[in-house]
């Protein structure tokens, strides 16, 4: 937990101010995430955790009996892998980090990763289909991992596989599934990995290929789709590029047969489905976290209740599965920090994320269960954005309806038809 050693010393955010201590005796700490550009959603809510992660450990982090500061420096890639690369380098060489995190999506954090893995510096992450993150890196199945410094943990295909065949079920539907494949990291992956065991399980696959980001025009696809009769829809893109497919699909009548919309990477937060008006109503998604996850933040003490609401009265912005997510990168970060015995030791810090069991927001983070090394698995619940009841402060509810990868998250709601 936070140590309280150093009394009123002020705590340094983001590039702003300088300990009034011995350079020893300061953690580095780099945070990097897509505040701005096309993902910025994913990094809409990280100054609010950020702030809170600043505060608990503003009397510094207790570690083998000495008390270190921490300096937080968060930093923004704009949304650009190339930016992304270019940050790491820089807290790497110029800052001297001891530790990086990195969160939200493969532009984001593989390209971390990867500098990290070639300085020599401990590198965590979550929010991005670990095979995507591994697989996507140069690892190959069945061979040593041939990483010794980066370390990644949260959901991958087995959890979307559990997830959606658990989801997908609780509506009668033909089980034809029009599936649209971007030709990134994630979606190479999910192809690859995901669309085989949904097939096993006996839903038929409609693929027209991977299309390329930015894509303008889907009336191939949705044409494809309708032709199918596909009753079922599965996307992995990015927002922009959703919203344009769904409002071509809306026009040419392809969302009127579609009983269940699952999309993933795009439609997890509130205002990219508002901002479909009521083609947004009765969407499923999947949350890699929800307020109704039943942990609390070992470094914070919050629980997911009270930070949504601490968030929204903060912020007048509606809650964000983000917000979980961050604060458990900023609490197993911490962890494993007081893990190492040294945390100016960077090979102790890449030890101790390799051996790490804790607890965080999100739920268990356990680098010692597989499934391959340098990767701890996490849930991915199902859940759909509902309009909400009259008198709501919000325009949508964000519901679980189904629980398979963590029984302890409670279910709220009945998954609903999207056409109903």
């Amino acid at each position: 937990m936070v140590g309280t050693g150093l009394g009123a010393l002020a705590l340094a955010t983001g590039s702003r101010g300088v300990f009034a201590a011995e350079a020893t005796d300061v953690l580095k700490v780099g945070f990097i995430s897509p505040r701005t550009g096309a993902l910025a959603g994913f990094g809409q809510t990280d100054g609010y955790v950020l702030e809170l992660a600043r505060k608990a450990l503003q009397g510094g982090l207790q570690v083998g009996g000495k008390t270190y500061a921490v300096e937080i420096l968060d930093r923004d890639t704009q949304s650009d892998p190339s930016r992304a690369s270019q940050l790491a380098k820089t807290l790497i060489n110029s800052d001297q980090v001891d530790l990086m995190l990195a969160v939200s999506t493969p532009e984001t954090i593989n390209p971390v990763s990867d500098a990290c893995e070639a300085a020599g510096v401990p590198c965590l992450s979550t929010v991005m289909p670990w095979e995507a993150w591994y697989f996507g890196r140069g690892a190959k199945p069945g061979q040593p991992s041939p990483f010794k410094w980066t370390f990644h943990f949260g959901f991958g295909v087995g959890e979307f596989h559990k997830t959606y065949v658990s989801q997908w079920n609780l509506i009668e539907t033909n089980k034809k599934v029009g599936v649209l494949y971007p030709n990134d990291a994630d979606g190479n992956a999910i192809r690859a990995n995901l669309a085989p065991l949904l097939a096993k399980d006996g839903f038929t696959i409609v693929d027209p290929g991977p299309y390329e980001d930015g894509t303008t025009d889907y009336s191939a696809q949705i044409a494809l789709f309708k032709r199918e009769k596909c009753e079922i829809f599965n996307s992995f893109p990015i927002p922009p590029d959703f919203a344009a497919f769904w409002r071509q699909a809306a026009q040419q009548g392809y969302t009127r047969m579609v009983k269940i919309c699952q999309v993933a990477k795009t439609g997890l937060f509130p205002d990219g489905i508002e901002a479909l008006g009521k083609l947004g109503y009765n969407i499923a998604s999947a949350a890699y976290w929800h307020k109704a996850f039943p942990y609390k933040s070992p470094l914070t003490g919050v629980s997911g209740v009270e930070l949504a609401d601490g968030y929204e009265a903060a912020s007048g912005k509606q809650w964000t599965q983000q917000l979980g997510a961050s604060m458990s990168l900023l609490d197993a970060g911490s962890e494993a920090l007081k893990a190492s015995g040294n945390p100016k030791d960077k090979a102790a810090v890449a030890k101790a994320l390799g051996a790490l069991r804790t607890t965080t927001m999100i739920g268990k983070v356990d680098f010692q269960a597989g499934p391959v090394p340098n990767v701890s698995p996490g849930p991915i619940i199902g859940t759909q954005w509902v309009k909400s009841a009259p008198g709501s402060k919000f325009k949508l509810d964000y519901v679980v309806t189904e629980h398979a990868t963590d029984p302890a998250v409670p279910i709220e709601a009945k998954l609903k038809p999207f056409n109903s």
